[in-house]
């Protein structure tokens, strides 16, 4: 996995609710963990884009229903700081669902996609609608 060399600011903790951008079936999602977390001892770890969870789906297709699927985290509504000096910000927070292989699920993403998930994950670029 490639590093990141934005400042991203790490706004979602377990118990967030995501809308599910891809056209799997899932609707909302909620975090449970962040996999691979690294963080101060007894702190919830917070995901932030580009980070790979463990999430809930709330709502949507029976078969997702009430699973344990994983998801990166591709839009976040706290702003992030890239290395230019821009700041990013978007308007919902959001996430796809992906396999074990880091793989994704559904065949295209609805709304714009973050560069630095791109950078991190390439065949996620594929099924990207719009790259900010």
């Amino acid at each position: 996995m490639k590093g990141i060399a934005t400042k991203i600011a790490k706004g979602l903790v377990p118990g967030s609710l995501l809308t599910c951008a891809d056209n799997s079936g899932a609707k909302t999602l909620m975090i449970i963990n962040k996999i691979g977390k690294a963080g101060h001892r007894k702190r919830m770890a917070a995901c932030g884009i580009g980070d790979i969870a463990m999430a809930s789906v709330k709502s949507g297709n029976p078969n997702y229903l009430k699973k344990k699927v994983r998801i990166v985290i591709i839009r976040q509504k706290t702003p992030m700081r890239r290395s230019s000096g821009m700041r990013v910000r978007f308007e919902d927070n959001a996430a796809i669902l992906i396999t074990d292989v880091n793989l994704p699920v559904g065949t295209e993403v609805k709304g714009a996609m973050a560069r630095e998930v791109v950078e991190r994950y390439i065949k996620l670029a594929g099924i990207a609608q719009r790259v900010v």
